[in-house]
């Protein structure tokens, strides 16, 4: 078994090394492509400068749009439509729009503004890619796992459209640096997941002026709008204070259905589109509702903007000095970064880890384990022999709780589990209140059980 075990890490040394290679090798292959179209274009200039014909001034191709013969045939579906044509084409050409997270919604936007021709495109993420992103970020790959997002979304940009200005921005967003790196762009797309993040952009968006395309997406459900837009609302005048914590929802939490971000960063690309081509009416002042089960796209009027708004309203006087003292996290009570939350509760004596646990099941001890999940959840994986009263359930499941222990000996433990180790906190301090004095929680959950004890133990 050892053996066989070796030879296993080996062969997925072998694959991981192979894809880091083959990532490398596309990227290489990109960047040879773009300098060899590089030296053909200097060519063929120089051919056209010893013709009998006058040269071109400011790149124009002769047709007064500046369009050349290689972009009128890659944007041709474009141009043939009456209402965005050349003009609008041009326009686009010309934009530089920034996009905040390579993620679900990230990607798809990133993908349609490479394609259709945005001049210059940014890209903020500190993040890597990871195997439970590639359901809904459909911009990377698996030989991109482990590597920086933004490196991923970069190269996948360029294999599009390789004669676009691609800018990687290799660092998580704060008020220290998204002054400067927002500053050098024509329009914002906000494609993250979390409230700080949200009053953040919004904020510095007011302070430099710049037209915000904000989406978000969780469950089977999204929706987006436009902020800061000819005199339209900013997202602090929709919400001048925060949502409760509890309110603020992430995938890695509570899930989401790969297309619905799709959806939702494809109407975001549409909007910077609009925004940036001048053409069509972007949603400002209005919001775009998406709800995935029925198929339905509401558009709905929201509130103008507001006059007592600190941030846009008539008498604010939010500077660019007050925007970087400004502490998101602390207003929002809610962190920048993803890291899932640790809650500390319980003393050291009610607790064990998944190791210690572990032990205590070869021994043979008698124990009852309760596993506090959503029932959806259990049904993706558990531990053996556990039982699983979810943690909305628990007080009116404790007669099943001691009908658990009776069957096992006099003085049965009674230990608690759950995802990470927060609920199952909860859970403690609750029975610990109804009596049941011997309950301990099982430190860090099932994810620490994945990492301590059991490497093949499914996570999500």
């Amino acid at each position: 078994m050892e053996a066989n075990g070796g030879e296993s890490s080996r062969i997925l040394r072998e694959i991981e090394n192979l894809k880091s290679a083959k990532s490398e090798i596309e990227r290489r292959i990109s960047d040879l492509e773009a300098q060899l179209r590089d030296i053909d274009e200097k060519d063929e200039t120089k051919t056209n400068s010893t013709r009998s014909c006058p040269p071109l001034s400011n790149g124009d191709s002769g047709f007064g749009h500046g369009l050349s013969p290689d972009m009128i045939y890659r944007y041709s579906r474009q141009l043939l439509l009456p209402s965005f044509g050349v003009q609008a084409q041009s326009s686009l050409l010309k934009a530089s729009i920034l996009v905040v997270g390579a993620g679900g919604l990230g990607s798809p936007a990133l993908l349609y503004l490479a394609a259709c021709g945005v001049g210059r495109l940014g890209i903020v993420d500190h993040d890597v890619v990871e195997l439970n992103n590639l359901h809904r970020q459909i911009i990377h790959t698996e030989a991109y796992i482990g590597q920086s997002k933004v490196e991923s979304a970069a190269a996948a940009c360029h294999s599009i459209n390789s004669t676009i200005q691609i800018v990687e921005h290799k660092e998580a967003l704060r008020t220290s640096n998204a002054l400067e790196i927002l500053s050098k762009y024509d329009i914002v797309i906000d494609a993250t997941d979390n409230a700080p993040s949200r009053y953040l952009i919004s904020d510095c968006c007011v302070v430099l002026g710049k037209p915000l395309v904000s989406g978000a997406a969780i469950g089977l459900e999204g929706q987006l709008t436009v902020y800061n837009y000819n005199g339209g609302p900013c997202y602090r005048c929709l919400f001048p204070t925060p949502p409760p914590t509890t309110a603020c929802q992430r995938c890695s939490d509570s899930g989401v259905l790969g297309i619905v971000p799709g959806i939702i960063g494809c109407h975001q690309a549409l909007e910077a589109i609009k925004i940036a081509s001048d053409v069509g009416e972007p949603l400002s002042r209005r919001m775009l509702l998406f709800d995935a089960l029925t198929a339905r796209i509401r558009i709905v009027k929201i509130r103008g903007r507001s006059s007592q708004c600190e941030v846009c309203g008539e008498n604010a006087t939010f500077t660019a000095k007050q925007f970087q003292e400004f502490d998101y996290e602390k207003f929002t009570q809610s962190p920048l970064s993803m890291t899932p939350l640790k809650l500390d509760l319980l003393p050291t004596e009610a607790r064990i880890s998944s190791k210690e646990y572990k032990e205590r099941v070869v021994r043979g001890e008698p124990h009852a384990l309760v596993d506090v999940r959503p029932a959806h959840h259990f049904k993706i994986s558990s531990l053996p022999n556990s039982m699983n009263v979810p943690l909305s359930s628990l007080e009116a499941r404790l007669p099943e709780i001691s009908s658990a222990l009776k069957r096992e000996e006099e003085h049965a433990s009674l230990y608690v589990v759950c995802r990470r180790g927060n609920d199952s906190q909860r859970a403690v301090d609750y029975l610990h209140k109804m009596g049941f004095t011997s309950a301990k929680d099982i430190i860090g959950g099932l994810e620490s059980w994945a990492h301590d004890v059991d490497p093949n133990f499914p996570t999500y």
